[in-house]
């Protein structure tokens, strides 16, 4: 059983550090789109791109609270794999 959960935790770690680097390029892109957008409301200083750079910069933070997300749930698994091994090595060492 312990193995299985094992198992179990490790294919979700592999997903989610697939998501997480993924997710990391996209919040460098929509940090970077964000940017420009506020550099284009300072100079163009219109209503339009203050709104337009106000929704870049909420979908950057959008997109940073879900890689924040991810990074907490990749140290939970983490945390119970390492728990999960040493029950595993406690049950293996046992007489």
């Amino acid at each position: 059983m312990l193995q299985r959960r094992l198992v179990d935790v490790s294919e979700r770690l592999k997903r989610l550090r697939a998501e997480l680097l993924v997710t990391e390029e996209q919040v460098v892109f929509l940090d970077g789109e964000a940017e420009e957008f506020r550099m284009r409301a300072l100079v163009s200083e219109t209503p339009l791109a203050d709104a337009e750079a106000r929704d870049a910069h909420q979908q950057a933070d959008t997109m940073s609270r879900y890689r924040d997300g991810l990074m907490l749930q990749i140290g939970r698994l983490q945390r119970e794999q390492d728990e999960l091994l040493d029950r595993i090595a406690a049950e293996l060492s046992a007489p």
